[in-house]
């Protein structure tokens, strides 16, 4: 196993669309930096009694948005890469497994897809806390570092399951295409279905949607959003590995049965 990781890895950290990837991600840290520059800007610049209309969606909240599907489509990359080249053959010879095989790429870029999040969701905080300031831009929080690392790891995990969905979906259905469009369907597209079924459903549904999972984990669910905070952090961390163990499962299934 410890060989198959160092071969994953290997293969993870030489391709040039991990690179690009991962430079994307760094684009959404400077977008964010940017938007809280024009925030800051805004608010200086209006008077003090329309100050309190200004509201800004929360900025690692966003950048994690953003980075899920970032690293979502590295986990697709990740296994679909190897399809296209033929090269899925080759690992296949060399390390018969393929269970192991699936688990050393699974291992791998979820460690990637975390620290990467991780990385992005404090660097976005601390933009956000330099350009921001003291100002008291609604959404924005002023909480220290200390209190915010419940949600910030929460988000983490949250670009963790969704790198690993990508990279089953891709050993699911062996095209990039067809996994980063479940994927996108599963971001954005079925919250906004799901925001418009009539209520209580499109709560109850919302809630165990992926994108709704960190903030329930951490405890800091909005109840105003989609999916609110009707799940305890107990059952929220349960519904977010169901969101990886059932298509991974799949995936070793069909891996063992397919032919390479």
């Amino acid at each position: 196993m410890i060989d198959a990781l160092a071969a994953e890895w290997l293969k993870l950290r030489t391709l040039r669309s991990t690179s690009l990837v991962l430079g994307v991600v760094g684009v959404v840290v400077a977008l964010m930096a940017l938007l809280a520059w024009y925030a800051a800007h805004l608010w200086d610049g209006l008077p003090p009694g329309q100050r309190d209309r200004l509201e800004v969606s929360s900025l690692p909240e966003l950048a994690n948005w953003l980075a899920s599907l970032c690293l979502a489509v590295l986990g697709v990359l990740a296994f679909s890469g190897e399809y296209g080249t033929g090269m899925i053959r080759t690992t296949f010879t060399v390390l018969p497994s393929r269970g192991r095989v699936l688990a050393a790429k699974a291992g791998v870029v979820a460690v990637v897809a975390f620290c990467t999040g991780l990385a992005a969701v404090l660097a976005t905080y601390a933009a956000g806390r330099l350009i921001i300031g003291d100002r008291p831009i609604r959404g924005q929080s002023a909480e220290a570092l200390s209190r915010q690392m419940p949600l910030f790891l929460a988000l983490s995990l949250s670009i963790a399951m969704f790198a690993l969905l990508g990279l089953c979906l891709a050993a699911i259905t062996r095209s990039a295409v067809a996994a980063v469009a479940t994927l996108v369907a599963v971001w954005y597209v079925v919250p906004i279905i799901v925001n418009n079924i009539p209520a209580p459903w499109n709560e109850r549904i919302g809630s165990i949607l992926p994108g709704a999972l960190a903030g329930q984990l951490a405890g800091t669910g909005n109840p105003q959003s989609l999916g609110g905070a009707l799940l305890s952090p107990l059952a929220a961390l349960a519904v977010m590995a169901a969101w990886v163990a059932v298509p991974y499962a799949v995936a070793a299934v069909l891996l063992a049965r397919r032919d390479a």
